[in-house]
């Protein structure tokens, strides 16, 4: 093999070579390694001559041949060169492949890669970290708990005459038919239905507002195409409904009984949980928040030449959702009224701080021998998964093939695990705000 190196910055260049003897030799040894397990008509097993090999499977197996010398000799031309390679190195044949896998040509490629930029990371032991936080006081649980209550309203029934409204319960009875026929699952007798719920079929609830008590009336709607019963999917139907009560919503008391009617002991408990959930809020704002405060100050303390190729990586990805977010007509307020070339010049820089911080806290998380288990991946895979109900095995066989995907999974447990290990040895100082000074989301 030779190889012949160009350096521009970052970016490096190999010319290699394989001579076609090498080739030739390599493509003989691999026909004597797979003659013995060739069973072959007309041929003993095992026994099949090897040019008889050579002119039924020979462009095949030098094919193989040069994969995997492809992927010997640039792994090689990357460790003599002893540099650290910033993502997959694209490959560039030079060679006529035709004559190559005939075995009349050498074996010749280009290999571009970008390598990881020498730096030397900030001591992290000196970084002074500002992480804010907020006090839970009995204003914010009892705020919370009220919150709980009307998001469970109980309902009282209502005079005769009352109409219900949006927002009220009625109870009923329905029959559902198709074309004059009754089906299945489409009955029932005295079912309490919270008008605005949408939990029945899209235009069944909207016809019921203004019915009371006593009330018969038919209902006309048509379900879903993607509705889950395949035979009713698309279908007109019509409900016969009839109307017993109408009920008027209410904010419960937050007392023993609101507290077991939630499935718990006591209203004791239900504080307990209620200020555990504050709490978890509130530190994952805090975390959050000194998490951007360590990140802005290691992206000032850093400044080295970026691998071109994970910069133009990352912006693609970041453009590529930015549009989709202004074709959806979602285009962020600060960016209304600038040109393309004036977003492109923002979202680039975002592009190289992220390819920077990402860069510094892998050196941090190397050197500091940072590692993720593999229960960690199985979970975070686990997590993903639940994402999609009903196609949980399809998406982890997804991830499984797919090292890539696999990557994007393990990139943030990674990144977490890194800036945990900033947070605790950093001099990290506490700061007390309010509430909505915790809360409030920072700017990207």
């Amino acid at each position: 093999m030779e190889s012949v190196e160009t350096i521009e910055g970052l970016s490096r260049t190999y010319k290699v070579s394989v001579p076609k003897a090498d080739l030739q030799k390599r493509f003989d040894q691999r026909i004597e390694e797979i003659r013995p397990q060739m069973n072959l008509k007309g041929f003993r097993p095992g026994k099949v001559p090897a040019s008889h090999v050579k002119k039924m499977f020979g462009k095949d197996i030098m094919g193989e041949v040069v994969q995997a010398l492809v992927q010997e000799t640039s792994q090689k031309a990357i460790e003599d060169a002893d540099v650290r390679p910033a993502g997959q190195p694209e490959m560039k044949m030079e060679s006529d492949m035709e004559k190559v896998l005939e075995g009349e040509a050498d074996l010749a490629y280009e290999m571009n890669v970008d390598v990881m930029p020498e730096f030397e990371p900030v001591d992290i032991k000196k970084l002074a970290i500002t992480k804010p936080v907020a006090e839970i006081n009995a204003d914010e649980v009892n705020a919370r708990l009220n919150q709980i209550a009307e998001a469970n309203p109980q309902f009282d029934k209502r005079a005769k005459t009352a109409k219900a409204r949006k927002d009220d319960a009625v109870v009923i009875d329905f029959l559902g038919k198709l074309d004059g026929e009754p089906f299945e699952g489409g009955a029932a007798e005295e079912h309490t239905l919270v008008l605005g719920s949408n939990t029945f079929i899209p235009g069944f609830e909207d016809q019921l507002v203004g019915v009371k008590a006593g009330d018969e009336k038919e209902v006309n709607v048509t379900f879903p195409e993607n509705y889950q019963a395949d035979h009713l999917a698309g279908k007109e139907a019509v409900f016969e409904v009839k109307v017993h009560e109408v009920r008027a919503p209410k904010t419960p008391e937050i007392d023993e009984d609101f507290a077991k009617g939630l499935g718990l002991e006591d209203l004791d408990k239900l504080k307990e949980l209620v200020t555990e959930q504050i709490k978890n809020e509130f530190g994952g704002a805090s975390r959050a928040k000194a998490k951007r405060n360590l990140l802005d100050q290691l992206d000032e303390k850093h400044d080295f030449e970026l691998p071109p190729k994970m910069v133009e990586q990352e912006f693609n990805q970041i453009w590529q959702q930015l549009q989709a977010e202004m074709d959806a007509g979602r285009t962020a307020e600060e960016d209304k009224g600038k040109s393309e070339d004036d977003l492109k010049a923002e979202y680039r820089t975002i592009a190289e701080r992220r390819v920077r911080l990402g860069l510094v806290l892998a050196e941090i998380g190397r050197v500091a021998d940072i590692q993720i288990s593999e229960q960690e991946v199985q979970q975070a895979l686990i997590n993903e998964a639940r994402n999609f109900p009903g196609q949980e095995r399809q998406v982890i066989e997804f991830f499984q093939k797919d090292p890539n995907a696999m990557a994007q999974l393990r990139a943030p447990i990674y990144e977490d695990k890194v800036v945990d290990h900033i947070l605790d040895t950093a001099k990290v100082k506490e700061e007390t705000v309010s509430k909505d000074d915790l809360l409030k989301e920072d700017e990207e």
